[in-house]
C-alpha cells in the first residue's frame, strides 16, 4: 500500500447566482450567468482524513444573501465522516465563506499560515473594504483556538502529512494557500481562491477581491509548478468541478465529487 496516496472529494454546500461581470476584475464583455459554487474538500489516506476549509452555515449564507444547498456536516457525513473524529483541518484563508462553521470539528487541529492569521487580526482590518471577505467571530474563533493549543502555524511551504502539503500563494488574501496531494493520477493542487474558476486560469484574468493583483498572477504559474499537469489544478469556486469529476458515491451527483480520478 502506498502511504502516501490520496483519495480526495468535493462537497458542494452553497450555491451564488451571479452575472460575469462580478466575477472578473475589469468586468467581462459577455455579461452572462456566471454563478458560484461553494466547496469544502476531504482528503482521505493512510493517514487519516484531513478537511480543507470548513464553510458557512444557513445564518451565514442569509447574511451574504448566498444559498446553503446542504449543511456541510450532512455531506461529510454522506461519505460516512463524523465531524468529531477529524483530527486535521487546513484552513486555505479565513474568509467567511472557509473558516465558518467553527464548532464544528471539536476534536481538529487546525492549519494555517502565519501571514493570513497576522493579516486579519492586523491593521489591514483597520480598513472596512478589506474586512469585507472576513467575519470577526470567525476570526475570533481562531484566535480561541491558538489559545487552547489547536493551532498550527505554518511559513509557507510545509508538509502536513506524507503526500499532503500547504504552499502559500496570497493574492487574493495575504496568507492564501493552495493544498498539493499525491493521488494515484498524480499531484492534484486544491487551488481554493487561489483560482476562482477555471477561467481565471484559463484567461489569466482576477477575481475582484483581492489583497494584491500581481500575487494572483505569480499564483497562477505556482499552481501550474505543483501540479502534476494543468487538468490536475482545482478552482474553489466553479459548477464545473461537478460535471468534470465523477460523484464520491452513488447517489451523490452534484453534491459531491471525486477529484483523484480523472476528468471527463
Amino acid at each position: 500500500m502506498n502511504v502516501d496516496i490520496h483519495e480526495i472529494y468535493a462537497i458542494r454546500y452553497a450555491r451564488h447566482d451571479r452575472r460575469s461581470t462580478e466575477n472578473f476584475i475589469g468586468g467581462d464583455p459577455h455579461d452572462i450567468i456566471q454563478p458560484l459554487d461553494y466547496y469544502v474538500w476531504v482528503i482521505r489516506g493512510a493517514h487519516g482524513t484531513f478537511v480543507v476549509d470548513t464553510g458557512f452555515d444557513a445564518a451565514m449564507g442569509e447574511k451574504r444573501g448566498r444559498v446553503l444547498l446542504n449543511p456541510v456536516g450532512s455531506g461529510l457525513k454522506a461519505l460516512g465522516i463524523n465531524p468529531g473524529s477529524v483530527k486535521d483541518v487546513i484552513v486555505t484563508h479565513l474568509h467567511y465563506d472557509h473558516a465558518g462553521n467553527y464548532d464544528l470539528f471539536p476534536n481538529a487541529r487546525y492549519h494555517l499560515q502565519d501571514m493570513e492569521m497576522a493579516y486579519a487580526t492586523g491593521r489591514h482590518m483597520c480598513h472596512t473594504h478589506m474586512r469585507i471577505p472576513f467575519e470577526a467571530d470567525d476570526v475570533v474563533a481562531m484566535v480561541r483556538k491558538v489559545f487552547t493549543g489547536r493551532v498550527q502555524f505554518h511559513d509557507g511551504d510545509s508538509e502536513i502529512a506524507p503526500g499532503i502539503t500547504v504552499h502559500r500563494i496570497g493574492g487574493h488574501s495575504m496568507g492564501l494557500q493552495c493544498v498539493r496531494v499525491k493521488t494515484i493520477r498524480g499531484y492534484v493542487v486544491l487551488a481554493s481562491d487561489a483560482a476562482h474558476l477555471f477561467a481565471h486560469l484559463d484567461q489569466k484574468r482576477v477575481f475582484p477581491v483581492v489583497y494584491n493583483v500581481a500575487d494572483v498572477f505569480e499564483g497562477y504559474e505556482r499552481l501550474r509548478k505543483l501540479a502534476s499537469a494543468p487538468t490536475h489544478i482545482i478552482p474553489g469556486h466553479d459548477p464545473r468541478v461537478m460535471e468534470r469529476y465523477p460523484p464520491g458515491r452513488v447517489g451523490l451527483d452534484n453534491w459531491i465529487a471525486r477529484l483523484d480520478t480523472d476528468p471527463s
